[in-house]
């Protein structure tokens, strides 16, 4: 793992752009500051997020869930006598509960996919000293 320490910001970003422009990997580059260096996030910056992704997968599924919640619902408990000669499984009186488990199902993976990309919680570097990063900039590289 190579490690650079910087004492200026200026000499920090521009081994940062070096390094980026040499083709290392932005997933591979970890950075620590004293503060937030809006001028690094636009140099790591990744275009579109995935968690997107996570966010289709659990909109379908919840859409899924919730027809499937309903049907099976209404085929185990049959009403005794149907009334006016509605069927069992009517479409139109499932979407309100479909639609309501595509939104839960789509905001809860959203909401863990972020927290999986971001690596929340962090376990690395959780006892170490205020005083670490006051006044320095670092950048780790794994190899």
């Amino acid at each position: 793992m190579a490690r650079y320490v910087f004492d200026d910001k200026r000499a920090f970003l521009n081994r940062l752009e070096e390094l980026v422009k040499s083709g290392v990997p932005k997933k591979k580059i970890k950075t620590y500051t004293p503060y937030p260096v809006h001028e690094m996030e636009h140099l790591l910056d990744d275009s579109q997020s995935p968690v997107r992704y996570f966010t289709a997968l659990g909109a379908v599924s919840g859409l899924i869930a919730g027809f499937a919640f309903t049907i099976f619902t209404v085929l185990d408990w049959p009403s005794p006598m149907i009334t006016g000669g509605k069927p069992y499984v009517s479409v139109p009186a499932f979407l309100i509960i479909a639609y309501e488990m595509t939104i839960l199902f789509g905001c809860l993976t959203a909401f863990v996919g972020f927290l999986y990309l971001a690596r929340v919680p962090v376990f690395q570097n959780l006892f170490a000293g205020k005083e670490e990063f006051t006044k320095r900039f670092e950048i780790e590289v794994d190899e």
